[in-house]
């Protein structure tokens, strides 16, 4: 089993937000331990609005207001040693930024500078990161990574906005990758893409992680990309990590009810019939329930749902549920 490669310890990233002068506290990370391994896709699934993307945010130390660090620690393994990020300046912080992990957020058009071709803003990119070469030497640079990947030269001399939304895709995951990270966060790489785009984008990040041997963090709510490219999945849920196990433990054997319903809301080959969603609405974040935060929307809920959150079980070897299911009450 490869080694960890980052991890957590009961992390806890809130919006603080003050509304008319009255402050509310956005509970999207609460207490969440993670340790992702070297040369693995490690897959967060989960609806909308359960803290998939501050989760991320939070690994890759981008904490700013409103968002807030409230508690717990993000570990990078940095030269045989766990380094606390959030013990680090800014300027350290940022330094470990692109070489060792690198984030490809939702959308290429916050990444992409829509007034300058695609070459510029690799040329700028490198010229920031790459000492002692020119910028002929630079561009070859960008040339052979693109090259590298697949990708047609024709694009770096494209603005962004004449490419489709596909390609500016790959061309954002391509500039992820070029200093080849340890480590790249992807946030919901194939958002909005049609089923064909969706899968280039995907064998893209699966290609460079083959090539790199590096770790990827891939954050989807669609349970089907997550199947086809996860070597691990953690199901997210009102700020907690409620299950983790490989995908094929994940998709064959799910164990927390809320993993159940997402796996059972999936269409399959040949079945006509209505797919059972999740019942009800995810609660709050700013007034999460008591105990475990699914217990409103679960049909098997004990009392003790409703007072406690469990620990994680783990019935199954390396397949970890915070189910009261799971265990005696």
């Amino acid at each position: 089993m490869n080694g960890t490669i980052l991890r957590t310890e009961q992390l806890q990233a809130f919006y603080v937000l003050d509304i008319f002068g009255t402050r509310k506290v956005i509970k999207a990370v609460n207490g969440v331990n993670l340790e992702i391994r070297e040369n693995e896709v490690y897959g967060i699934a989960g609806e909308s609005g359960c803290g998939k993307s501050t989760l991320l945010k939070a690994l890759y130390g981008a904490i700013d207001p409103p968002l807030r660090l409230m508690g717990g620690k993000v570990y990078y393994r940095i030269n045989g040693k766990d380094v606390d990020i959030f013990s680090l300046r800014p300027d350290e912080i940022k330094g470990l930024r692109w070489e060792y992990i690198s984030y490809v957020p939702q959308g290429s058009m916050s990444v992409l500078n829509p007034v300058i071709k695609v070459k510029e803003t690799y040329r700028d990119f490198l010229e920031s990161h790459v000492r002692g070469k020119t910028k002929d030497e630079i561009f070859e640079i960008a040339k052979e990574h693109i090259r590298a990947l697949g990708l047609p030269l024709t694009v770096l001399e494209a603005y962004p906005h004449q490419l489709s939304g596909g390609m500016r895709q790959r061309v954002t995951i391509a500039l992820a990758a070029l200093l080849k990270p340890r480590i790249i966060i992807a946030d919901e790489p194939t958002t909005a893409l049609d089923v064909v785009v969706q899968r280039g984008v995907i064998q893209l990040l699966k290609g460079i992680q083959e090539n790199l041997g590096n770790t990827i963090i891939l954050v989807t709510h669609d349970m089907g990309v997550q199947a086809n490219v996860a070597d691990r999945i953690g199901i997210m849920y009102a700020g907690q990590i409620v299950e983790e196990a490989t995908a094929g433990e994940i998709f064959g054997n799910p164990l927390h009810p809320y993993t159940r319903y997402l796996i059972n809301s999936l269409p399959r080959f040949g079945d006509k019939g209505m797919r059972e969603s999740v019942p009800g609405s995810p609660p709050s974040l700013a007034n999460p329930p008591s105990g475990c935060p699914f217990h409103p929307r679960c049909p098997y809920a004990y009392q003790i749902c409703t007072e406690r959150m469990p620990d994680f079980f783990e019935p199954v070897a390396y397949h970890k549920v915070a189910c009261w299911l799971m265990g005696e009450s």
